[in-house]
């Protein structure tokens, strides 16, 4: 009997012995727990589902349809725009949104890739890192020419520099050019009736310009798309055309924006269907009509525009106005290859980047199976 109680208290005591070790361990999962939900408020490790060495997957599931684009030859990626913005950093101010952020809810969202931005480290080793710890890479550079005012040594220092920046990063041959010469879009004034107006002259410098660039481009294994962009030459749908009339398909490529195009009262779906062959890159970005009328009416200033919410996503199809399904699957038909970038400059203080983001990533997925 005393035998029997000793084993049984034996037994009891390496019961209760166990049950603190599952309580131990149950207070550690929930510790872990509460550790990750709240992480996802600071900058994350974040990579696709497709990732096997990621430490997070994307938000949004995989698609189960047929994509309209081949997986291996189109990419989705999103600008920090909707968190920051290089042309005006007075919004991104109260409060400041880290670039770790930024990263972490592109990655978490889904995209794969991210336009260049002034907020990222500009040494090369630390941004791969940075990107290489959320799977991502970057989508384009940017170059602001200047021929049509003179400064070809300028923009062809600016060039060498970003040709040599994708080099280093690696992952993207894509760069993106727009000619800001006598540009309104970063001053104080309505850009549609301000913007310049180029001369036969300035035309010649400009097309001869770019044909030089896109011809070195391609000796560097590379390839430059043109942005037309409101407040700027090159905006509506004469000057697209007058455009690739006078550049060489082989080094000038087309970049479509959406919302600068519809910005202009240019039909974007008019675009792709006129310009599908040239078309190397392109950019998602939705408009707000209301906000747009507005801004035609009082004047606004494109930043002021900005700050008054005149773009969106893809996806917001309560206050967009772009039908982007038809573009898609124009672009589909044409065989696109390359970028399919989300922008959508916004104020981060009046709407949540990670959510926007989120809208038009699963959009993406609806639409085009990606």
């Amino acid at each position: 009997m005393l035998k029997q109680q000793g084993k049984y208290k034996m037994n009891n005591s390496r019961g209760c012995n166990q049950f603190k070790s599952i309580g131990r361990l149950l207070i550690v999962l929930v510790a872990l727990i509460f550790f990750g939900i709240t992480y996802f408020n600071y900058p994350a490790t974040a990579a696709t589902n497709n990732d096997k060495n990621s430490y997070l997957v994307s938000l949004i599931p995989p698609s189960k349809t047929t994509p309209i684009f081949d997986p291996a030859k189109v990419s989705l990626g999103i600008t920090p725009t909707g968190w920051s913005n290089g042309d005006d950093p007075s919004i991104d101010l109260y409060p400041r949104i880290s670039y770790q952020q930024i990263l972490s809810e592109m990655a978490l969202a889904g995209f794969k890739g991210s336009q260049t931005s002034g907020k990222y480290p500009e040494d090369i080793g630390v941004l791969k890192r940075e990107l290489k710890l959320r799977n991502l890479t970057i989508s384009e550079p940017w170059v602001g020419t200047e021929f049509t005012v003179g400064k070809t040594d300028e923009t062809w220092a600016e060039f060498k520099k970003q040709v040599q920046f994708m080099k280093q990063i690696g992952g993207s041959k894509s760069i993106v050019v727009a000619e800001l010469g006598n540009a309104v879009h970063q001053q104080p004034v309505a850009p549609l009736p301000n913007r310049p107006k180029f001369t036969d002259e300035q035309w010649n410098a400009l097309t001869q310009g770019l044909n030089q660039l896109g011809k070195k481009a391609k000796e560097e294994g590379m390839q430059i798309s043109y942005h037309p962009h409101i407040g700027t030459g090159v905006e509506n749908l004469a000057d697209i055309d007058r455009l690739m009339a006078n550049t060489n398909p082989e080094y000038v490529n087309l970049l479509l924006d959406t919302g600068h195009l519809y910005y202009a009262g240019v039909d974007p779906l008019e675009v792709t269907k006129k310009y599908g062959d040239r078309i190397k890159h392109v950019h998602l970005k939705n408009i707000r009509k209301p906000v747009l009328d507005e801004s035609i009416k009082k004047g606004w200033s494109f930043l002021g525009s900005i700050k008054n919410g005149i773009f969106t996503v893809p996806g917001d199809t309560k206050e967009g106005a772009i039908e982007f399904k038809p573009i898609l699957n124009e672009l589909a038909n044409a065989n696109y290859e390359g970028w399919l970038i989300v922008e959508a400059e916004q104020d981060p203080n009046k709407t949540n980047p990670l959510k926007n983001a989120l809208i038009a990533r699963s959009y993406l997925r609806d639409v085009t199976g990606l």
